[in-house]
């Protein structure tokens, strides 16, 4: 069996080496990925049992992340990360450098809940200063940190390469690593993979720098400890791990990198986080799932219900739409917080893609702009979520037009894709006061941010053309004002929520969460131009919901097909439809996989949203199910305590019983012999 298991990870390494070889943008990479993926991985993952109070953070812990945080991060001796400079690594030479360690700041005086020092590193031979911005979240036992290089002289400095915004030994024992997979998009989005952690190291990475074959999120189970880690790095990042004696070695990056810097210039590593816990995994995703909640969403992070209202292919004009607005039901208003309206609202002459560029409303279906719709909207209660797509212009473009103009502000491929060059100060603020200017003209209080294409060729070849062939050097100063500009848009537009779109969900890293939320996971659930949805979309949202919730709280999607199995196949936190706020809610809490059904139309599939206190279980009974019955046993519970369990289509139906009985006895649950969805509250 050990001997099975060496072969598939030598044939997984493999793997890896011929996925760095192939094109960052080819369906094939996303094909050799996942192939490698599989050689070692399980998707039938069974998790064990966690009451509530084995799921509160403990005192040690906490130790564990304060000590593993000072011995790695606020440190002069062997920091957890590296690089190198003229040829020489920093952990290697250390004594070329003169190093200061700050002291802690007041708690949330730079992140919610954190407490923040800067290391700082004076090069003894050069101009350069590296600064490491570091946080530690005791109360969730989790820390984070980044690492800025500034050339502070007036010349070149030497070159910067191999550098890991984390390179360390994470002392946890043997190891199994659970990983979610990216979006293609298929029906299979984001399904979570389980794999012991190999020998030879085990590559994730961004394709074409979109997570499409990964997301950028591990949780590594080892028998002396657990750690979740994830990589804020909204571009072609790169995370590496092997099994090493007593632990696991671990790697991240932004992927290539390798580049001098010019007098005053400044770059960053990706922000790179850890969270520890002991014993069951499902403790790490909910230990991290909190920290989310607690430190990371932006404060108007919550449930929302943004109602389809005009999507791309729409062509009604501002009275129709305000005609709409004014049709709708009072129930309706109500429970809508946004109306959403996707892309094609601009002049177009070739469909909504065709037209990305000029954000101004159509002049002809909206001769005053949308001011008049967003007004109609608010009078009734609602606001107006409005898509743009900034980073893009198409050819003859306002945008396409006025950055053509200017040295250095475009980079152009074809007609339809052209970038603007956000790694350009000029032309990053240039663009943001096209947006933030749009959104205030429009009244926009939702602003929904796409991204449908691959950058990662575009950057190359701007190192190249713009950056004198340093490699990395266009990402690195792009993908820093992307940050940059969503933080503008926040500060100009107060109360402003963003919401975060790349084809779906291909950024779904750290660093977006720090900023918005995903209201629309996969290109999957699109329907074609006739408004059909594919077959299986309600089972492929049931997955999708399964693997995200892992690592996120609070996402978005729907779809256009009816019925109430329908409805609460798409449930989550953010909706395209109304109702079920109160299970919404239940989102915000724990999660729990009880049954994974993968795309079998014969087998159940349920989760669990809540915390010991109160929650919801959906039991999703699929077309060819033989059995009508389900044994639902719940987690999280406190085990001494009673508890009433409801069915959300018969409330006068309940069950009473103890937390240890709903855990290890569960109850009988009659599904007939067709189609449907359950809810049970607790």
């Amino acid at each position: 069996m050990l001997r099975l298991k060496s072969m598939f990870c030598i044939l997984q390494s493999l793997l890896f080496i011929v996925s760095s070889f192939s094109v960052y943008d080819s369906n094939f990479k996303r094909w050799v990925d996942r192939a490698a993926f599989d050689l070692t991985g399980q998707t039938d993952i069974e998790f064990e049992k966690i009451t509530a109070g084995e799921l509160a953070v403990s005192e040690n812990e906490r130790k564990l992340c304060r000590d593993w945080y000072e011995n790695n991060i606020l440190t002069a001796v062997s920091p957890a990360y590296d690089f190198t400079v003229g040829g020489k690594p920093l952990r290697k030479n250390l004594s070329d450098w003169n190093i200061e360690i700050g002291e802690e700041g007041a708690k949330g005086e730079k992140y919610r809940g954190g407490k923040t020092a800067v290391i700082t590193l004076a090069h003894k031979k050069s101009d350069l200063r590296a600064e490491v911005e570091a946080t530690i979240y005791e109360e969730n036992a989790t820390c984070e940190w980044t690492v800025y290089i500034t050339n502070n002289g007036n010349s070149d400095s030497p070159v910067i390469k191999n550098f890991y915004a984390a390179d360390c030994d994470i002392k946890t024992g043997t190891a199994d690593v659970y990983f979610s997979k990216g979006s293609e998009p298929a029906a299979d989005d984001f399904e979570l993979i389980k794999s012991p952690v190999c020998p030879t190291a085990m590559v994730f990475n961004g394709n074409g720098g979109r997570s499409e074959s990964a997301l950028p999120y591990l949780n590594l189970s080892g028998r002396n400890f657990g750690v979740v880690t994830a990589n804020g790095w909204t571009g072609q990042w790169y995370t590496s791990i092997k099994q090493i004696p007593g632990g696991v070695r671990l790697k991240q990056k932004q992927e290539f990198f390798d580049a001098y810097l010019t007098a005053g210039e400044k770059v960053r590593s990706p922000l790179v986080s850890m969270t520890f816990y002991e014993g069951n995994p499902l403790k790490g995703f909910n230990t991290f799932r909190k920290w989310e909640n607690d430190c990371v969403y932006p404060e108007n992070t919550g449930i929302l219900n943004c109602t389809g209202f005009c999507n791309e292919f729409d062509t009604r004009t501002a009275d129709e739409l305000i005609s709409s607005i004014n049709d709708m039901t009072d129930s309706l208003c109500e429970a809508t917080d946004y109306l959403w309206m996707d892309a094609g609202w601009y002049e177009k002459d070739d469909g909504w893609y065709a037209g990305v560029g000029t954000w101004k409303p159509d002049p002809k279906r909206f001769p005053d702009g949308l001011k008049p719709v967003s007004d109609a909207a608010k009078a009734r209660g609602m606001g107006l979520l409005l898509w743009y797509e900034p980073h893009r212009c198409c050819k003859g473009t306002e945008v396409y037009e006025y950055c053509k103009q200017r040295e250095g502000w475009l980079i152009e491929q074809s007609d339809e894709v052209n970038t603007i060059n956000f790694a350009n100060d000029d032309a990053c603020d240039y663009i943001t006061r096209v947006v933030s200017d749009s959104l205030k003209e429009n009244g926009i209080g939702l602003y929904r941010q796409d991204y449908n294409f691959q950058p990662l060729s575009q950057w190359q070849s701007a190192d190249k053309t713009l950056y004198g062939g340093r490699t990395g050097i266009t990402e690195n100063h792009y993908v820093e004002n992307c940050y940059r500009f969503l933080d503008a848009l926040a500060e100009d537009n107060p109360g402003l929520i963003i919401d975060n779109c790349a084809s779906g969900g291909k950024h779904l890293d750290l660093e977006m969460s720090r900023r918005s939320v995903p209201l629309w996971r996969t290109d999957y659930n699109c329907a074609d131009s006739q408004g059909v949805n594919k077959p299986d979309c309600c089972e492929a949202s049931q997955v999708c919901t399964y693997g995200l919730s892992f690592w996120f709280p609070v996402t978005g999607t729907g779809f256009s097909i009816p019925g109430e199995y329908a409805d609460r196949s798409v449930l989550c936190a953010c909706e395209s439809r109304v109702g079920y706020e109160d299970i919404r809610e239940c989102f915000l809490k724990n999660y729990f996989p009880l049954d994974y059904g993968a795309m079998s139309t014969d087998k159940y599939h349920a989760v669990q949203f809540g915390d010991e206190n109160g929650g919801a279980a959906l039991i999703y009974r699929r077309e060819n199910v033989s059995s009508e019955s389900y044994i639902l046993k719940l987690n999280g519970l406190d085990e001494g305590r009673t508890y009433t369990l409801k069915d959300y289509d018969n409330p006068d139906v309940s069950f009473t019983l103890s937390g240890r009985e709903l855990m290890e006895t569960g109850i009988e649950i009659n599904t007939g012999n067709s189609q449907k969805a359950f809810i049970m509250t607790y």
